[in-house]
């Protein structure tokens, strides 16, 4: 019967404690003159006030690296540590690599038993990398993933986006009856669609090992069962690269996105390929602005037939038209 008012006593303590601690914390978030908001200096070493200026602690420790470096290069040369885990490789960049140049630490080339031993090292080195199949399997995918998006010229968050996407396809076993290529290019095709940069299934087939009929089969077949959320592509994603691709004017690309939406406001859009109708706006506008080009440049940057652009062009022209009399 005793214990029980001191194990209350306890309790009642450490609730007093964990809120004084509280209370603690919330002040050291504010200023104590005026309880303003304080902010972290760190290229002074200062906490300071945001409202009235108050230095409220001084000489702060600086948790960073004790060397300064003033461009990238610098940076990487300095840097003791290595690179951040990436899904682009398929050990996620964890395992070592041996250099391909025999020389040592000073830059001396290695003698005749050394480079032997470190050829012998290399070699197994890279069998320990890729131990089992679905390893092998995903180094090569990854490969193509890399090979394919640095031709297109997707950035990184793409190739991470596309790595994913077979890593999972790969565990869910949906490769089976299909070639590593065409799964690769599948995923690509993808993300470049879910980051907002899509590239048209033509040019995709252009830097891909694989026929254009398989590229789209086995991109819905990877869509509908892994359940992506791709979006239809938007012809105005593509405007900013054909314009840059034809050294069009700020104008000109303002001019072929309005073009666009005016076109999907009278619903020309609908059926027609994205590509096509971004060719063409691009087109109509640079002729709208005074700035010289022709349908044969466009049709080369596009990747698209003359034909195309000519019948998109006069539907754009029309909806512009039609919603101007309005």
């Amino acid at each position: 019967m005793t214990n029980a008012p001191s194990n209350t006593r306890v309790r009642r303590s450490e609730s007093k404690t964990n809120e004084q601690e509280t209370e603690s914390e919330d002040q050291d978030l504010v200023c104590p003159e005026c309880a303003g908001h304080l902010v972290v200096d760190d290229e002074h070493g200062e906490t300071v006030c945001e409202d009235c200026g108050l230095v409220v602690e001084e000489d702060s420790v600086d948790r960073g690296p004790e060397w300064r470096a003033f461009d990238a290069a610098e940076k990487n040369e300095k840097s003791r540590v290595g690179a951040p885990t990436t899904n682009t490789m398929h050990d996620k960049g964890l395992s070592t690599n041996i250099d391909w140049r025999n020389k040592d630490a000073y830059g001396n080339s290695l003698g005749s038993r050394q480079r032997e031993k470190m050829q012998r090292l290399r070699k197994w080195n890279e069998r320990f990398r890729t131990r089992d199949s679905k390893e092998r399997n995903l180094k090569q995918a990854l490969g193509e993933i890399d090979r394919m998006a640095s031709a297109l010229g997707l950035p990184t968050n793409v190739r991470e986006t596309a790595s994913v996407i077979y890593r999972r396809a790969l565990d869910e076993d949906l490769l089976p009856g299909r070639s590593i290529e065409g799964v690769s290019t599948a995923c690509v095709y993808a993300a470049a669609r879910q980051a907002g940069v899509p590239r048209s299934l033509d040019e995709i087939a252009d830097v891909s090992r694989v026929e254009k009929n398989e590229i789209a089969r086995t991109y819905r077949y990877v869509v509908r069962e892994l359940g992506l959320e791709v979006q239809p592509a938007d012809p105005e994603s593509y405007v900013p690269r054909f314009a840059s691709g034809l050294e069009l004017s700020d104008e000109a690309e303002h001019r072929a996105r309005s073009l666009l939406q005016n076109a999907k406001e009278k619903g020309v859009h609908s059926g027609k390929s994205p590509v096509g109708l971004a060719a063409a706006a691009v087109y109509a506008a640079a002729l709208l602005t005074n700035e010289k080009t022709t349908q044969a440049a466009v049709s080369d940057v596009a990747d698209i037939s003359e034909v195309t652009i000519r019948n998109r062009y006069h539907e754009l022209l029309e909806a512009e038209e039609t919603i101007g009399m309005a």
